[in-house]
C-alpha cells in the first residue's frame, strides 16, 4: 500500500541526455543523489527512471531516512 504523504516518481524532475560514450540515454534525478539510469530510447529511459525513483524511495524508507521533496516535475533533455 502506498503512502499518501510520499511522493511518487511522477513528481521528481529527471535530466535525459544522449550519452556517446555509453550510446545509450543516460537519466539524472537532481533532487535524489546518486539516482540515476538509462534507456536505449527515451521514451524506455524515462520509464526506467520510473523504476528507479520508485526504488530509490522505497530505500530510503526501509532505512528510515527522509525522502527529499521535489522541487519541480519537469522532463528536460538533448535531442539526439
Amino acid at each position: 500500500m502506498s503512502n499518501p504523504s510520499r511522493p511518487n516518481s511522477r513528481d521528481y524532475e529527471i535530466i535525459i541526455d544522449w550519452s556517446d560514450e555509453d550510446q545509450c540515454y543516460v537519466v539524472k534525478i537532481p533532487d535524489l543523489p546518486g539516482c540515476m539510469c538509462h534507456g536505449e530510447t527515451r521514451e524506455e529511459a524515462a520509464r526506467n527512471a520510473g523504476e528507479a525513483i520508485e526504488f530509490y524511495l522505497g530505500c530510503l524508507g526501509q532505512e528510515n531516512r527522509p525522502i527529499p521533496k521535489p522541487r519541480s516535475n519537469l522532463v528536460v533533455g538533448s535531442e539526439s
